[in-house]
């Protein structure tokens, strides 16, 4: 009877290292500049930017940024795995706990959300405004910058061929 409670024991402590430590969810932080982005996810989620949403860390989504005014921007959260996820699926192999290492496994405990957080940045629209572009001459480009031309025609003629 004693050894059959240490054994479940074990297995209870092997079990699931990083899903006990680290759990299978973790807090995401979208910001964006400017703030007050209106932020949608792929998976159906909205907030108004700065913003945390829990999200399952085995998660992969799009995120989309809005803003009147500017030009929406949009990336992707993908997960991989953690430095601490490693960790506690290593504390499995330490202690021998294959069903622990396989719940860590299945459930993402051992990944995180990347990036996170996202920081997207917004660009201004076109105002509508057509940009004028001046081409100066030469001569007025040179007066800008304080150099004359030489009075040499030779010279003047090979510079302009060059």
């Amino acid at each position: 009877m004693y050894r059959m409670l240490l054994v479940v024991a074990l297995l209870v402590l092997g079990s699931g290292c990083a899903t006990v430590t680290r759990g299978t969810s973790e807090a995401f932080m979208v910001e964006t500049d400017p703030p007050g982005a209106d932020i949608r996810l792929s998976t159906g989620e909205t907030c108004i930017s700065p913003c945390t949403l829990t999200k399952k860390r085995r998660s992969k989504f799009k995120v989309t940024a809005s803003l009147s005014g500017y030009e929406s921007a949009e990336a992707e959260v993908k997960h991989k795995v953690a430095g601490s996820g490693a960790a506690g699926m290593a504390g499995n192999a330490i202690i021998g706990g294959f069903v622990g290492a396989a719940i860590d496994v299945g459930t993402g405990a051992t990944q995180s959300l990347d990036p996170n957080p996202l920081v997207l940045t917004l660009m201004p629209l076109d105002s509508g405004e057509e940009i004028q572009q001046i081409d100066p001459s030469e001569e007025e480009l040179a007066e800008s910058f304080g150099w004359v031309p030489p009075e040499d025609e030779a010279f003047s003629q090979e510079s302009r061929a060059e």
